[in-house]
């Protein structure tokens, strides 16, 4: 399959190198490819100049966001949630019209510091925005409960039994996603319903985040015992 991918940072690099690895025909989109590569340092998490992953991951191709959008049967949102908004419009209306929108984001404010709240919850939520934003694409809430690791490799920890969701308003497009997330090695799949259950994984974030401050380790995720 041709996916695009939104967004180079952690989360866009771990989606993409899985899905190459796979054998899906990937393109990251950024905004400003060329600034972009042009960076020597590491970024704030201490990941390698994209120059220098690119060099690893060489079936990786790079574009703008819009290029990434327009070559993607399904695209990936792995913008952070502040702007993600801002990314899909650069990504552009039209070339996310029809297609499975699939988003991993999470609306954090860091505006008051640390630890950070959320920009929007309880009535509404970033998944539902998006949708709204983009009628004529089919949304996705999935993998914004675990790190990116544990997303693209839930095996690492408790041999994959733990839980991931998916919420949207399309059972086709869910059911695309949920082959992708098999493909991934996740096995516990829980559809929670339309894309307001959206509001539920993202305020997991919280209490996901002092977990990460208690034991000082992002190798946890949630499990749902039944």
């Amino acid at each position: 399959m041709k996916i695009g991918v939104l967004g180079t940072g952690t989360v866009g690099r771990a989606i993409a190198s899985k899905l190459a690895e796979l054998g899906h025909a990937v393109l990251v989109g950024t905004r400003d490819p060329a600034a972009t590569l042009s960076r020597t340092d590491p970024d704030m998490y201490g990941n390698p100049p994209l120059k220098v992953w690119r060099e690893k991951h060489p079936k990786v191709e790079l574009g703008t966001f819009a290029q990434a959008a327009a070559h993607g049967e399904l695209v990936v949102n792995a913008t952070a949630g502040g702007v993600s908004i801002e990314a899909l419009e650069a990504a552009g209306e039209t070339n996310l019209a029809g297609k499975i929108v699939v988003d991993l984001a999470n609306p954090l404010d860091f505006s008051r510091g640390m630890p950070p709240s959320l920009s929007v919850c309880n009535t509404d939520s970033l998944g539902e925005q998006i949708q709204r934003a983009f009628p004529r694409s089919k949304v996705v809430k999935t993998l914004n409960t675990m790190n990116a690791h544990l997303m693209v490799g839930p095996g690492q920890l408790a041999d994959g039994a733990h839980t991931v969701f998916v919420s949207g308003n399309d059972a086709a497009a869910k059911g695309t996603v949920t082959k992708l997330l098999e493909s991934f090695g996740w096995k516990d799949i829980v559809d929670l319903g339309d894309i307001t259950t959206a509001r539920g994984t993202e305020m997991m974030l919280p209490i996901w985040v002092r977990v990460f401050g208690a034991t000082k380790s992002p190798m946890f995720s949630f499990k749902l015992v039944r």
